[in-house]
Order: C-alpha cells, then structure tokens, then sequence
C-alpha cells in the first residue's frame, strides 16, 4: 500500500491493519494549523506508524524529525519513507520500542512540534502525556497535537499544560495541548 503527501510524494505503509495511517484530511488540517511554524523545528512523531505525519514535516522544512514506534516492521518503512523525503540538510531517526521508554531515553531534548497518535483503545494517552511533561520533552513554546476517537474522549488534564484547541474530522478527533505560561502555572 501507499499514500499520498505534501508535494504529491508517495510513501509506504505496512499491509493489513497493523497500523492505521493518519487520513490525508487529517494530516492537512494539522500542518494548516501549525502552518508557519514546521520551516526548522524540531519534531517528535509517537506511535509513527508509517510516518507519514514525520514525512509530511520533513517536507515542509523540519530540521530534525524524530519517530518512535513498536513494531520493527513498521520501522524500516518509516526509514524508507524520511531517506526518500528528507534533504542534506535535515536530520532523522526513527526510534524502535516502547514509547515511555524512549520519551525517558529522549529526557533533556525538547521539540517545538509533537504529534501522537496511539492506537485509540492503547491506554496510552495519560503515561505518555505524563512522561512528555515529567521529560520537560515540549519545548515551553511548542504544541503538541494528541489524535483520538472524538466519541468517548475527555482530555486528560496534564500539571501546567492547557487544552489550545480541540477540532474534529470525521472519525478523528484532535486535541492540542501547550505548556501554560509561568504566571499561569501559581
């Protein structure tokens, strides 16, 4: 299988439904959000699945894209898809295993840009956001964009973090999360 990105670029993605690539709507309105912002930032995608999300950054002028994901499977195509899309100058890695375990190895590196989208029933969304916040992993100025099912979702409430906005697609919802300014946080 494949898909289409920025640029009319075409990507692999795994067979079967080991992982549930982010929809093209989706993917739009999310870097029509952040528009203006991906040109040299720094990107961490969690849950990467094919990485298109990660592909899509390095596209539109991401200095460093990060990927973690489980499956080794899932991995290689990631790596194929950021060598075909990146250029010289923009730096990549793809980290295998579990994502706690790798946002605590990724302590003391912050990213302007954070996407993350788990499998939806992955009881994953309260100890990741808790390990991005406790790892400092946000940048005090970036966003982070959380992907979930928008029928049965109540944003977990993460210490001197707020809600920014909150947009559904469909089948997909988003929520996006910042860190509060410091005289926000008393």
């Amino acid at each position: 299988m494949s898909l289409r990105i920025y640029g009319n670029r075409l990507l692999k993605t795994l067979p079967g439904q080991d992982t549930r690539p982010t929809s093209g709507r989706v993917r739009e309105a999310v870097f029509n959000i952040w528009q203006g912002t991906i040109s040299g930032c720094r990107w961490l995608d969690l849950c990467a699945g094919s990485g298109s999300m990660g592909a899509e950054a390095l596209c539109r002028g991401a200095s460093l894209a990060i990927g973690i994901e489980q499956s080794s499977r899932a991995c290689e195509i990631i790596r194929q898809n950021w060598q075909q899309v990146a250029n010289s100058e923009q730096k990549f890695q793809i980290l295998r295993g579990n994502v706690i375990q790798q946002l605590k190895n990724l302590s003391g590196k912050q990213f302007d840009r954070i996407y993350f989208d788990p499998p939806y029933a992955s009881g994953l969304y309260v100890p990741v956001l808790e390990a991005i916040a406790q790892y400092q992993i946000l940048d005090p100025q970036g966003e982070i964009a959380v992907e979930h099912n928008p029928h049965n979702w109540t944003p977990p409430v993460i210490p001197n973090w707020e809600v920014c906005r909150q947009k559904v697609y469909g089948n997909t919802g988003l929520t996006f999360y910042q860190t509060l300014e410091p005289e926000q946080m008393e």
